[in-house]
């Protein structure tokens, strides 16, 4: 007898629908919601390694982290990518696959950004749909060819749809895909939003399950986007010649209809995500409608099971310097969960997942995308994401063009002059580490001491606690870890990386742990996977060097050694006078000094001094140019750092 034969058990069955169904709203309000479907916590894997003394300096920094006090899930979706359909078939470039697999995206956007509106994923080169037209209207309303691209075309200089899933398959990833919404506005059909709401749905029948996050357009509001204005001779269905978020809404309520249909039919579940802005729109001129998303909540309510924004953090084409990029990740990140939370709640609809679907730096004009200050720059914006919980984010993308260095892709295109096909840029390495010593939660952490120290820390399932260090500034300092409610395990290892010399202030080079880059460009990437962290022993809380524009990341083992409160091993700290200094500098101590050495701010020891005069005390002259200096106190078996400052 089946459950529902029985009226009493029919009775109860619908009222433990009409129950669970009244809940659903609940669960879609997480803050990561249907990202966090398959979250799975993190094993830490403990990196080859090679000993490297920790050093026992004074800190001049103190991260404290509280292991008992969890921020958020960390969804394993802030660490995809975009794919485009101009960077080859893939599948057919190992070298690419092998280095997408190494970053590990886990999620990989496709056909990605502006070509999306133009994009037939099942036609073949140059045969798109009949009520396709030939030409459409561009932003200014002149007839412009319409570039259509094709999801069957199998030239070698493109990516075909079923190669897309194929170099998913290869490279672990799931996908997110982008349907072309500007076919609803340009088709030349009796009614072409339900057209082009089918032919999405078609794709989803195709796609079978393979994909579970779709977005509905690609900035569908910028004149610079297919469909945002058309041709009024050739629309059937009385559309207005520009687009608005209104209208976008009243379009993705058809597409959700069609598209979620088509999933059921095959039995899988999709989520469906909406565009909106990511900030207020009265500040972009170049936005007609400035009330886009009020329009598009007014209109579509709460249909969009995610929300989806994109951001390329710096002002448009500056020659933005390394301040103005570094300090955008974090502020430009809050800033735009907090404008849709303050919008969904202006306009009473739901606050949904956030998924930033496109993201770099538009500073162009010093090679600055391709520099490892990028690269600190993504490091900043991933931390960041996690800390505001963030559902997904995709950075744009795998591959682009060199453009003399204003490159977004991770990777070259095979058109960066003097090194090999897909070297990876900076950013790379940066992505890289990340993922590897950042747990499946982030933790409660707090920085004093230089407020150009940014830290990211986590926990893992296994136990070990995971940091990512971020010195975005112009000092070097001493960093030392104070973990709360952890015990202790046996060793800590740490990544540390660093740009080069080259390029002025942003340099194409990054260092890991010192190990100079494979190419002219780029970083240490063969044999990447067995590249040793610096390693030592923990007999002390953990303390570092985070010299100026550098990243650490570092993985502490979990045990039960209970480490001393900080206060209780700190040696008692040399005074240095005068400082600043022009010519002379005296140094005392309350221990004896075995040698002073004197650092200049790119590292080297300039100056030594081993005989103390009377009463543990140095005096030395200084011929040393202005600067920012580092003073290495030796005290019977303790290292204590200063800053010295010199002024001629």
């Amino acid at each position: 007898m089946q459950l529902t034969d029985n009226p009493r058990n029919r009775f109860f069955l619908i009222l433990f629908t009409a129950v669970f169904s009244s809940l659903l709203p609940l669960k879609a309000q997480d803050p990561q919601g249907c990202f966090l479907i398959d979250f799975h916590p993190k094993t830490a894997v403990i990196p080859p390694y090679e000993d490297h003394k920790q050093m026992d300096f004074y800190p001049t920094v103190t991260i404290t982290v509280d292991h008992s006090d969890t921020i958020a899930k960390v969804s394993k979706y802030i660490y995809g990518n975009n794919a485009n359909p101009y960077m080859t078939q893939m599948v057919t470039e190992p070298d690419l696959l092998s280095n997408v697999s190494k970053l590990s995206p886990n999620i990989i956007r496709y056909p990605g950004g502006n070509l999306s509106s133009v994009f037939f994923w099942n036609s073949l080169n140059n045969q798109p749909p009949s009520d396709a037209p030939a030409k459409i209207a561009d932003a200014d309303g002149n007839l412009v060819d319409a570039g259509y691209w094709y999801g069957r075309n199998s030239d070698s200089w493109t990516l075909s749809l079923d190669n897309y899933y194929t170099m998913l398959s290869q490279t672990n990833s799931t996908g997110i895909i982008t349907v072309n919404y500007g076919y609803a506005r340009y088709g030349t059909g009796p009614k072409p939003a339900i057209a082009a709401a089918h032919y999405a749905a078609d794709w989803v029948r195709y796609d079978n399950g393979r994909t579970k996050f779709w977005e509905i357009g690609n900035e569908s509001g910028g004149p610079w986007q297919a469909g945002f204005r058309i041709n009024m001779a050739a629309n059937q269905d009385g559309q207005p010649e520009i687009i608005s978020g209104a209208l976008y809404g009243e379009h993705f309520k058809i597409f959700v209809d069609s598209m979620k249909k088509a999933a059921a039919e095959t039995g899988h579940i999709i989520y469906i995500g909406a565009q909106l802005l990511q900030n207020d729109a009265s500040s972009s001129s170049n936005l007609p409608d400035r009330t886009w998303n009020q329009g598009f909540f007014n209109s579509a309510g709460n249909k969009a099971d995610f929300f989806i924004v994109h951001s390329y953090y710096t002002p448009y084409n500056e020659n933005s310097t390394p301040a103005v990029i570094l300090n955008s990740g974090q502020t430009e990140t809050i800033n735009m969960m907090e404008f849709l939370k303050s919008n969904t709640a202006a306009y009473n609809v739901d606050m949904k997942p956030l998924a930033l679907t496109e993201w770099n730096i538009f500073a162009i004009g010093s090679k600055q995308a391709c520099s490892y200050i990028n690269g600190i720059h993504a490091a900043l914006v991933l931390g960041e994401l996690i800390m505001q919980q963030y559902g997904q984010a995709s950075r744009w993308d795998l591959a682009n063009g060199y453009s003399n260095g204003d490159d977004q892709g991770i990777f070259n295109n095979r058109d960066e002059p003097g090194v090999p096909n897909w070297n990876p840029r900076p950013a790379f390495f940066y992505m890289y580490y990340f993922q590897k010593f950042f747990g499946d939660h982030m933790l409660n952490s707090s920085v004093t001491g230089d407020p150009d120290i940014i830290c990211y820390a986590s926990s893992f399932k296994s136990g070990e606690i995971g940091l990512v260090v971020i010195n975005k500034g112009t000092k070097n300092e001493m960093v030392r870890i104070n973990l709360q409610d952890f015990g202790y395990g046996e060793r800590y290892y740490m990544y540390s990386l660093t740009g080069g010399t080259d390029n002025g202030d942003f340099s194409q080079k990054v260092y890991v742990n010192d190990h100079q880059p494979d190419n002219i460009t780029g970083g240490p990437i063969n044999n990447i996977d067995e590249l040793k962290a610096w390693s030592d022993v923990i007999s002390q809380p953990v303390t570092f060097y985070s010299p100026e524009y550098s990243v650490q990341y570092v993985l502490i083992d979990h045990g039960s050694h209970i480490i001393d409160d900080i206060s209780k091993n700190e040696v008692i700290k040399p005074k240095i006078y005068p400082n600043p200094a022009k010519d002379i500098i005296t140094i005392t101590s309350a221990s004896d000094i075995d040698k002073v050495e004197i650092i200049s701010p790119n590292g080297e020891i300039v100056k030594t001094v081993t005989s103390p005069s009377a009463d543990n005390t140095i005096k030395t002259n200084l011929s040393l140019p202005s600067g920012i200096y580092l003073t290495r106190v030796y005290s019977k078996g303790h290292i204590s750092v200063e800053k010295l400052i010199v002024i001629k």
